[in-house]
């Protein structure tokens, strides 16, 4: 039985950024889906791709992108069908680390000069990329046609996932593997290069001139190294 990959999209993105990884990996024979990430806090995130994840039978490899590798390193905590973690450009914060801790830790990062809040009536807020800054900061190598399609889509970030810490990560206990981007503006790739070393990485490959959007940039380069993964498992 191949690995089930389930694919986990970050903030001001959604499912769809995975489409021209899934197609690669449907190719190669593997039962594939991309989770539906809510956005909303981090512990609730998790919990709802943790559900997801109790409904697979056999083994997984479990792959986020950006804030998707936060949620994936707590949606694997106590599920012994994921065998391996993959992280896309992707955060994997230690137990109490939040997104603003790891994307500061090292310089490098733009994205967050140019992010704006709509407020909610509860007093939070949901976090957007500005739609003129978007294709510079967060996606450089896609086209200016799908950048502008991808920044009208983005999903809000709330602000309450933004700052909430990791609970025990599930990196100390399952197998890693990083892929990340030299031209990240989103997460210093110092941090990417800190994070894969703490977590005893199984792999790591940097992508020459890539852009936060990996996923959607470099569908070919991602889908190889998560088909390596699943390989290993």
């Amino acid at each position: 039985m191949k690995p089930t990959i389930v694919l986990v999209h970050g903030a001001f993105a959604e499912s769809a950024s995975w489409s021209g990884v899934i197609a690669r990996l449907r190719s190669a024979g593997h039962p594939v889906v991309a989770a539906g990430n809510p956005l909303r806090s981090l512990s609730g995130d998790a919990a709802s791709v943790a559900a997801l994840l109790a409904t697979i039978d056999g083994p997984i490899v479990l792959v986020g992108h950006s804030y998707g590798g936060a949620v994936a390193t707590n949606a694997a905590v106590d599920n012994d069908n994921v065998k391996a973690l993959v992280y896309v450009a992707a955060l994997a914060p230690d137990k109490g680390e939040n997104v603003p801790d790891l994307t500061g830790k090292y310089p490098g990062a733009t994205l967050g000069e140019h992010l704006y809040e709509v407020p909610l009536a509860d007093g939070t807020a949901d976090v957007y990329v500005d739609r003129d800054a978007y294709h510079e900061h967060f996606c450089a190598d896609l086209t200016p046609e799908q950048a502008a399609l991808d920044a009208a889509t983005q999903r809000p970030f709330h602000s309450v996932a933004v700052n909430e810490g990791s609970g025990e990560p599930a990196w100390k206990t399952i197998p890693t593997w990083f892929i990340y981007p030299e031209l990240d503006l989103a997460i210093p790739v110092e941090a990417f290069r800190f994070m894969a070393q703490r977590a005893n990485a199984r792999a790591t490959v940097e992508v020459a001139g890539a852009s936060h959007a990996l996923p959607a940039s470099q569908p070919e380069a991602v889908a190889t190294f998560i088909l390596e993964a699943a390989a290993a498992v």
